[in-house]
């Protein structure tokens, strides 16, 4: 059975990843930093594997990837953000935002690596933003973070190429979860006039994203960022 590892995988996103991974056949280890009973929950419904550790800390990171063994695919799904003008970031906050977003991410990649690399075989995908192919007012430091996995994604995906490994992005538009809940119905209102589209994006639209990236199906592309907005950002 294929093993596929999803950092952040107890939140809205990350857990509708590991449900539709566990239903294409994988065992999924649920990576998670805080939410150890979110992740419990759901390695019991599918079979799969709680695994806490902290992406940001590289030592941690390589303990819990040296624990696994080789993994099929890593989903570098988790994230954390902030709200509010650039220069009132503080700068253990924009650190910190860096830390997980970018390099958290990138440690995961490092871990995983030398396995597929001996294998011949393996799979990426990083989960970036719209916001990252955009930029968002008052919300530059995670703008950025999700910038830089693009650029990660694209570089690495040419490096890791002849290795028989594919990397690739998926960058979620306005997608309905906990995080968004904190919106009010008149911001809501005003956020979807401009999706085309009309409606908010559910867990499951990035979820049904990052399985076709994963599957034969996508064997021929790699580099990409396969934008899942409702035409939000085009």
């Amino acid at each position: 059975m294929k093993k596929a590892l999803v950092t952040g995988g107890a939140g809205g996103i990350g857990s509708a990843i590991c449900r539709r991974l566990a239903a294409d056949g994988y065992f999924v280890i649920i990576n998670y930093s805080r939410s150890k009973e979110k992740a419990e929950v759901i390695a019991a419904e599918i079979s799969g594997q709680a695994l806490g550790f902290d992406i940001s800390d590289t030592q941690a990171v390589n303990q819990a990837l040296s624990e696994v063994g080789r993994i099929d695919l890593l989903v570098n799904n988790a994230g954390i953000s902030e709200i509010d003008l650039f220069h009132c970031i503080s700068p253990e906050k924009a650190a910190q935002i860096l830390s997980v977003n970018l390099a958290g991410a990138m440690n995961c990649a490092r871990a995983a690596l030398p396995d597929m690399i001996r294998a011949g075989a393996g799979c990426i995908i990083n989960i970036s933003s719209m916001w990252g192919q955009c930029g968002a007012s008052c919300e530059v430091d995670y703008s950025a973070s999700k910038a830089g996995l693009i650029g990660f994604t694209k570089a690495l995906a040419k490096e890791v190429a002849p290795s028989g490994i594919r990397v690739n992005c998926v960058a979620p538009g306005f997608i309905m979860t906990e995080m968004n809940s904190r919106f009010s119905e008149e911001d809501l209102a005003l956020i979807r006039e401009d999706i085309p589209l009309g409606t908010f994006g559910k867990p499951e639209h990035i979820a049904d994203a990052v399985s076709f990236l994963a599957s034969p199906q996508a064997e021929y592309i790699t580099g990409q960022t396969l934008a899942v907005n409702g035409g939000m950002v085009i």
